[in-house]
């Protein structure tokens, strides 16, 4: 059995109005909260087991965009599985506030940054 798309995250130097761009064009609900800082959690109104995500501040010019997390039964596995196939590890394994899991960063061969999420 593959590995499932878990979320998404969109980031922007702008993340705020993006939040509301999105939230008005497609009816999703962007809901902030302070433990989380800047980022806000996105839920596409679409019902139980739609896929969530998240929206929040770039990290530098070339962290902007759209990306996928892909849900992994062991981070440090997968981050090495990945490095062995070419890819590059870009964040270590990172706990995520609310026991939300946690998730690291690779990119593939072609430099896409990819998350991991358990």
């Amino acid at each position: 059995m593959g590995q499932p798309v878990a979320m998404f995250e969109i980031v922007s130097d702008d993340h705020e109005s993006l939040g509301n761009f999105y939230s008005d064009l497609f009816g999703w609900s962007v809901n902030s909260d302070p433990a989380w800082g800047p980022y806000a959690l996105i839920d596409t109104q679409s019902g139980e087991g739609a896929l969530g995500g998240g929206i929040g501040p770039a990290e530098g010019a070339s962290d902007k965009g759209v990306k996928i997390y892909v849900k992994v039964d062991d981070l440090g596995a997968a981050l090495e599985r990945a490095e062995k196939l070419g890819g590059t590890r870009l964040v270590e394994p990172t706990p995520l506030p609310e026991g939300f899991g946690s998730f690291a960063m690779m990119a593939d061969p072609d430099g896409n940054p990819v998350g991991l999420w358990a």
